[in-house]
């Protein structure tokens, strides 16, 4: 099933190897010669042969990005690597080498046609991504599991599938279970499946047929929620407020909290968190995020409307400066030609040469007017670039100071009793328990204390500096946790907007470069053309 190569000397895949099979598949006649005199780039070869070389290891293929077809069939190949650059690869051939076990191919997304077939493997796996496959041929293996051809159901494009050859072809069920699990297949070892095989193929795996389509149902449900969440959460992260929509920054305030656990232990430290005065400490606290959550999404919205406005408004001042210059260069091209037929016509040298020197002259107007619609153009888009910057940052800035003054500082209502600060909250908080601690101790201290608590616990009570700083630790913890938050956001949001700004100036002065070159290049192209003109020689 394989070819061994005891006996035979491996190849190696170098730039020898490569350069001269590009060669001998490149072009033919006068164009292969002068392909051959100008060099073919690796990067531009979209075919490629590589068979019957006795190759042991794939290799140096790096450069072959434009690659579409490669074959590689008939050498000693016993693994499949080398292959992640060529993203553009739609048909491999990799069938009668020596490869046991499929791998290597994730990043070849597009590929649609790929042949294992006479080699060692005795198992389909590892082709997850290979979503547009639509022929595979695997024939002459060692697969010997029909359970294994379950795992092609995910290849909703697979039309043409070769098993011929392998075990699992001398089994009686053999196309009856694949032609009731892929029942988008439209040949099977070349042969077409026929409507009353796979009517009767359905009859007979009915029952284990809608046990996994509805597993299947299951586990694309599943996909979908976590696709649908991993967006939003993208959308969150975007406008700097990823879990402010609920309970995880309260959580992770005590999640974090190696003291908690231990102070949780004294009573009334459970109605402290469930019955704060006047109001849940913990919903107060969500609240604060949850508006802060919603305020970011809006803030959001109105930077992208912002965003797509600048970026319109850039757009449509180019087009308008360049359908100027256009009009300009066609109404010159134009007398251009006029000129260039009267020059042709003209004998009398004097009159010749001062035709030729207005001209001249007129070149230069046109390149100091070309020069004075993008100095113009300069002008216009630095004023729009200066008014985007200011906006985009007085919406950042508002955001931020929105942030810094409800996270942690805000003001909800409840019957005319606010709470105005997260912080103040976590302050409040702290006082509480520090009451409830200092009381604790003095039970202890009396031996008033009759809790059954462990002994850790008992330990925080051997003296009041012991107490107090437990509580203290917790409380700098939930501060922190508060900081950093606020820290982040900000961070981000600064960092974003720094980034977007930089990035506008940057992109105009490419633009303005590249319009200077191009001006620069059709004047001297014009200044060479009339040099190179066909006049008399006195000219």
């Amino acid at each position: 099933m394989s070819r061994l190569y005891d006996t035979i000397e491996p190849s190696v895949v170098d730039e020898e190897m490569l350069k001269k099979a590009v060669e001998e598949q490149g072009p033919k006649d006068q164009a292969g010669r002068i392909a051959k005199e100008e060099g073919i780039h690796f990067r531009d070869v979209t075919q490629l042969r590589l068979d019957f070389k006795n190759i042991l290891k794939i290799d140096n293929l790096w450069q072959f990005t434009a690659l579409t077809k490669l074959q590689l069939d008939n050498n000693i190949i016993e693994k499949i690597q080398g292959l992640d650059s060529l993203i553009n690869l739609v048909w491999l051939d990799l069938s009668f080498n020596n490869i046991e076990v499929i791998e290597g191919l994730d990043a070849l997304v597009k590929l649609e046609d790929l042949s294992l077939y006479n080699n060692r493997i005795s198992e389909i796996a590892n082709i997850d991504t290979l979503y547009n496959l639509q022929v595979l041929s695997i024939g002459n293996n060692s697969l010997d599991q029909l359970e294994n051809l379950i795992y092609l159901r995910r290849f909703k494009r697979l039309r043409s599938l070769n098993l011929a050859g392998n075990p699992i072809y001398e089994d009686e069920n053999y196309k009856m279970f694949i032609a009731a699990y892929l029942p988008e297949l439209v040949y099977l070892d070349f042969r077409l499946v026929d409507e009353n095989t796979r009517e009767v193929a359905n009859l007979q795996y009915q029952y284990a047929i809608d046990e996994i389509k509805h597993n299947e149902n299951m586990a694309q449900r599943k996909l979908t929620e976590e696709l649908q969440k991993q967006e939003e959460l993208e959308l969150h992260k975007a406008a700097y407020v990823e879990f402010l929509n609920g309970s995880f920054l309260f959580d992770s305030m005590y999640s974090e909290d190696p003291e908690t656990a231990k102070l949780a232990y004294l009573p009334g430290v459970h109605l402290l968190l469930e019955s704060y005065p006047l109001k849940h400490y913990r919903s107060k606290f969500v609240a604060i995020c949850q508006q802060i959550f919603e305020n970011g999404l809006k803030q959001q919205v109105k930077r992208e409307a912002e965003v797509a406005s600048f970026f319109e408004c850039l757009r449509e001042a180019i087009e308008s400066n360049q359908d100027k210059g256009s009009e300009k260069v066609a109404g010159f091209e134009e007398k251009k030609r006029e000129i260039f037929s009267e020059l042709h016509q003209l004998t009398d040298m004097s009159l010749l040469e001062t035709r030729i020197a207005q001209y001249n002259k007129e070149i230069n107007e046109l390149c100091d007017s070309l020069m004075m619609l993008e100095l113009q153009l300069l002008d216009q888009l630095e004023d729009i670039i200066k008014d985007f910057e200011r906006n985009i940052s007085d919406m950042m800035t508002g955001f931020i100071e929105f942030v810094q003054g409800i996270y942690p500082f805000t003001q909800l209502s409840a019957r005319a009793l606010t709470i105005s600060q997260c912080r103040d909250l976590e302050n409040n908080h702290h006082e509480k328990l520090l009451e409830i601690a200092i009381n604790t101790l003095e039970k202890v201290l009396k031996n008033e204390f009759v809790e059954d608590v462990p002994d850790e616990v008992r330990m925080l009570f051997v003296d009041k500096d012991t107490v107090v700083n437990a509580v203290s630790a917790s409380h700098d913890i939930h501060l922190l946790k508060i900081d950093n938050r606020e820290d982040d956001l900000i961070t981000q949001a600064n960092g974003w907007t720094t980034a977007l700004v930089e990035k506008v100036h940057s992109d105009e002065v490419k633009r303005n470069r590249k319009r200077i070159s191009e001006i620069n290049i059709y004047i001297d192209y014009l200044r060479d053309e009339m040099e190179n003109l066909d006049l008399p020689d006195s000219v």
